[in-house]
């Protein structure tokens, strides 16, 4: 008898702990602060057929797959509601991995994946950073398509919210980012 209720309280301890961590997943500070705005991230393929509708500044997101501060970006920096809204508001974003193998078609040259170095790359990638690959980076094109600037490394949200009010409200055209912020 006294077995039977070691099991039960047992299992009904193991159900408990199980509720709580459902909870505390539930509650972490990514899901709090993301709410109902996520960033909806485009394909390519994608943004091209929305520029020619309705043509707007793009934001490519480059990153590998292995790369742990994409990851880290990924969790801490896009799933923030500010930045979140002001991406979708301002930008088509699309997230590009800079080593994918498909063909891209990019101002009418298509761009494939080259095999060269330790694990190659992305044409699109090489053009995009000057050939100078590193992870994550971020890309920002104009309406036309045309770059207006490379940002490597990782952001948190606050410096990644000022870049996207200093090229989403065109101040890079009238004044330098180290005077804007």
């Amino acid at each position: 008898m006294a077995k039977k209720f070691l099991i039960a309280g047992a299992l009904a301890l193991l159900a408990f702990a199980a509720y709580s961590f459902t909870l505390l997943r539930d509650e972490s500070p990514a899901a709090v602060a993301q709410g109902d705005e996520q960033i909806k991230w485009y394909t390519w393929e994608e943004a091209q057929q929305l520029m020619a509708k309705e043509p707007r500044k793009m934001f490519i997101d480059l990153y590998t797959d292995w790369c742990g501060w994409c990851k880290r970006m990924d969790k801490e920096t896009f799933t923030n509601a500010e930045v979140a809204k002001h991406m979708n508001q301002h930008f088509y974003a699309v997230k590009f991995n800079a080593e994918q193998q498909e063909e891209i078609n990019y101002k009418g040259h298509i761009m494939k994946f080259r095999a060269e170095g330790r694990r190659g790359a992305h044409e699109l990638a090489i053009s995009l950073l000057d050939g100078l690959l590193g992870y994550p980076s971020f890309v920002y094109l104009d309406e036309k398509q045309d770059r207006i600037t490379i940002s490597p490394g990782y952001k948190t949200p606050e410096v990644l919210i000022k870049e996207l009010r200093y090229v989403g409200g065109e101040h890079y055209k009238t004044t330098k980012f180290e005077n804007f912020q």
